[in-house]
């Protein structure tokens, strides 16, 4: 499996693949695909890969600012993630967010933040320790990794593609 930068000819496998991966997911509204579409129109999808088995386009993960009580400050959100339903729970989602990481360090980031389940999140590095707050959520699910710096506090917004009607 490679993992590599989208290309442009990927961008609507991308869309089919996110739409496909969150339609059977109860937590999901829909936005998932419109919200990448918005990212890469406004210039806010910093790091977009794709997972690549045998030619096939088989996950993607995005990658955008966000802010932390008003100031991006070197810290970016992680998602949406999609891995195409039959290679599920086979280490693409996993694989695809460790390198995001890796290549956000070496964009000189401080840190990642997400909205998620901290079953899944945790072995992956990120804590939901409370210091982050992201509107009515719970704290726990509000996590985050630290690549450099102090960890951080406050209310985290995402990109604007995020605030759309509907979202």
């Amino acid at each position: 499996m490679l993992i590599r930068p989208e290309h442009p000819d990927d961008v609507d496998v991308i869309d089919r693949l996110t739409v496909a991966a969150f339609e059977p997911q109860w937590f999901s509204d829909g936005s998932e695909a419109p919200i990448i579409r918005r990212l890469r129109a406004s210039g806010d999808l910093t790091l977009s890969l794709v997972a690549e088995d045998d030619g096939d386009v088989v996950g993607h993960v995005a990658f955008s600012p966000v802010t932390i009580d008003g100031s991006h400050d070197g810290w970016f959100g992680l998602g949406p993630i999609s891995v195409r339903l039959d290679r599920q729970r086979r280490g693409i989602g996993r694989a695809l967010v460790a390198e995001g990481l890796r290549r956000l360090q070496e964009l000189g980031a401080r840190g990642c933040a997400l909205i998620g389940d901290p079953a899944i999140y945790g072995r992956m590095g990120f804590t939901g320790d409370g210091p982050l707050s992201h509107l009515d959520l719970d704290r726990a699910i509000v996590q985050h990794v630290t690549f450099s710096g102090p960890s951080p506090r406050g209310e985290l917004r995402f990109a604007p593609a995020f605030d759309a009607p509907g979202h």
